[in-house]
């Protein structure tokens, strides 16, 4: 789920002009001319079917999604729906928030969180199954108080991919620095992909230097964030994915509307954009860099 600003009318704040159609999906976009994937999609929160967001999608060139869980009943979903569609691969996880909500349910103590995450670790051996998060530290959601439990879930997610080969992805907001520590300490798996990607030109090429992925989601063309244009424009093209996160974040111009994986070819145009390349250049890369990172 999103890392960064969210689509939401500000509490309190004026109505937009196009907030009568705020519920309207935007229109479909030119079609890619390479085929390309979703790096990162929530279609359980999604309106409508499985099958028609997937069709959907493919008339416009995203003909793959990555499907990803944030607590346990999605995670079981999500690797549900990816062994029922070809064009679904999933992730399974905790989201960081649910540690310590998990853990305050329980009245303290890690055992009802360990016994989720030993879950997890089940559903993370399944071949549909090519990554483990979105996993990681939040700390706009979650106070200090839970940095400690959200912190044993990113280690024990960690270990898990390790030990299964799979895909690492990364939740990390107001959290850069612990992030990048605790993926240091713990030793990072083979594949590691920061999922709407936040940080700046300098963290970028910190990942870049780790070999990390780094994924775009539809923020990167918000008005306030030049400085996801500028990790963009350094991130070495063999590390960058380019996603959804639906049904957030949708891209300018349709920010406050529905978000869905059709509208990747949007992001993936305004990214272009900012590379100085060609949509087709970008495309090819993106789609080799999503295959590669999540070995399908």
């Amino acid at each position: 789920m999103a890392a960064t600003a969210s689509n939401s009318t500000p509490a309190g704040g004026a109505r937009k002009k196009n907030d009568d159609t705020k519920d309207v999906p935007p229109p479909l976009p030119e079609p890619l001319n390479v085929p390309v994937a979703d790096a990162h999609t929530h279609l359980d929160m999604q309106s409508g079917s499985v099958e028609a967001a997937l069709a959907k999608a493919a008339s416009v060139g995203v003909t793959t999604v990555i499907q990803v869980g944030c607590d346990l009943e999605r995670s079981r979903w999500a690797s549900e729906t990816a062994a029922a569609h070809d064009a679904v691969w999933a992730t399974v996880a905790l989201h960081p928030n649910e540690a310590p909500r998990i853990v305050d349910a329980a009245g303290g103590g890690y055992a009802a969180l360990d016994a989720q995450i030993d879950e997890i670790d089940r559903l993370a051996g399944l071949p549909q199954v090519r990554g483990v998060g979105e996993t990681g530290l939040d700390y706009f959601r979650t106070g200090p108080e839970g940095v400690a439990a959200q912190t044993h879930s990113f280690r024990r997610h960690i270990d898990i991919a390790k030990r299964h080969g799979k895909a690492l992805v990364i939740h990390d907001r107001d959290a850069h620095d612990d992030v990048l520590r605790v993926l240091e300490e713990e030793g990072a798996p083979g594949t590691v992909v920061f999922h709407c990607y936040s940080g700046d030109a300098e963290m970028a090429k910190i990942c870049a230097a780790a070999g990390y992925y780094l994924s775009f989601a539809g923020n990167v063309t918000f008005k306030n964030a030049q400085h996801l244009r500028d990790a963009l424009a350094v991130a070495p093209l063999d590390r960058v994915l380019v996603e959804t996160d639906a049904p957030f974040l949708t891209p300018m111009p349709y920010r406050g509307r529905p978000n869905a994986p059709y509208l990747i070819p949007v992001t993936l145009r305004a990214m272009a954009e900012v590379r100085g390349i060609g949509e087709d250049a970008l495309a090819t890369a993106v789609a080799a860099n999503t295959a590669r990172a999540f070995g399908y």
